[in-house]
């Protein structure tokens, strides 16, 4: 994510900010622009562009918000004139919780948080992004329910069917959270690396799947014609073992093929996102006990989102990553990348690099 700020006084802000805590002007975040911009109302109720001191442009552009900020679950923006109720993001829904429920509503928040940055991320890769409401075979659609079965009955579970992302909105409760990690034996949980991995699963069909990419994928990750209930079964009742570090990013990784991508796909989104923060925060980094080679020093001075060469960017990863996880255990946290890229897997993230870059160049 890049570093955002108030273009009327200067002042940064957050992705999700609605209003400069500074100057006090509106804010929005335009997908067209891929910008936040400082917003003043209008008699008409719509919303014009601040430029320099406090003068309006308003002649030039009138905005409306999505219809989803009086929930206080987004602050993106469209013309004025739009037809649309929902932005971009927000027209991706197909259920959301009851927000009459108050516990289901400050879910929805946290999960809109993390599908926001989600939908920034493919905005930025160029990757299609397309509603189920416009193609219903193949576009995206987000199902945010909660879980209400007491019978005994099928579990509520989060995954992707053709495009339809399912989330159990329980997800968004930290104690729940990581109560699931525990018994799943996961060393990371989140909200955006559930999308991230989700989200994977599709591009998979529309980049892999029937494509000149298969067998490529299929070199890399295995053949996923290989019957996929049985594969989880397996997993899941084999015992623990950590075989899977020479060739996996995850334990869940190894399960299918499938998940092997879906995995990787959300670790490079990671990846890509993080270093985006760092360049755009001018970080560079030399560690005050190592030389000038030794390799934890860094200029995160490359924009991950448009690097042709992933190199580039795995080389400024590493000492990136040890870093952030040296200021986690200053303030007592756990390590924030507790992951360890080895070959193999790198090999999987450069094939997804040039796999996206193939596709934005389209």
């Amino acid at each position: 994510m890049k570093l955002f700020k108030c273009d009327h006084c200067g002042q940064p802000v957050y992705f999700e900010n609605y209003f400069c805590v500074h100057c006090n002007a509106s804010l929005g975040f335009d997908s067209q622009l891929m910008s936040m911009v400082s917003l003043k109302e209008e008699p008409d109720k719509s919303y014009t562009l601040f430029t320099g001191e406090g003068t309006s442009a308003g002649s030039e552009i009138h905005y409306k918000y999505c219809i989803n900020k009086q929930y206080h679950v987004c602050n993106w923006v469209m013309a004025n004139d739009d037809k649309a109720q929902y932005c971009f993001a927000c027209n991706l829904n197909h259920i959301i919780p009851d927000i009459g429920n108050a516990d289901y509503w400050e879910k929805w928040g946290r999960i809109e948080m993390a599908k926001h940055r989600l939908v920034y991320s493919l905005l930025r890769f160029k990757l299609p992004v397309i509603s189920k409401f416009q193609d219903e075979e193949n576009g995206i659609a987000f199902d945010f329910k909660a879980d209400e079965n007491k019978g005994g009955g099928k579990r509520l579970l989060t995954g992707h069917d053709n495009g339809l992302i399912t989330l159990d909105i329980a997800e968004a409760d930290d104690a729940i959270r990581e109560m699931a990690r525990k018994n799943m034996d996961e060393v990371y949980r989140t909200l955006l690396g559930h999308f991230r991995h989700e989200i994977g699963h599709y591009y998979w069909d529309q980049l892999i799947r029937d494509t000149k990419n298969l067998q490529p994928f299929r070199n890399l990750f295995g053949d996923e014609t290989c019957e996929y209930a049985e594969a989880l079964k397996q997993y899941y009742n084999k015992a623990p073992s950590d075989a899977w570090k020479d060739n996996f990013i995850s334990a869940y990784a190894s399960s299918h093929p499938w998940e092997d991508w879906a995995e990787t796909w959300a670790h490079y989104l990671h990846i890509v996102d993080t270093m985006e923060t760092a360049y755009s925060f001018g970080m560079s980094l030399n560690p005050k006990s190592a030389d000038k080679t030794n390799e934890m020093s860094a200029k995160l001075n490359i924009d991950p989102y448009t690097t042709k060469d992933f190199e580039d960017i795995i080389e400024r990863w590493i000492p990136l990553s040890f870093v952030m996880n040296s200021l986690n255990r200053s303030m007592g946290l756990k390590d924030s990348y507790p992951f360890v890229i080895n070959e193999t897997v790198k090999e999987k993230l450069n094939f997804i690099h040039e796999t996206i870059r193939s596709k934005s160049m389209q």
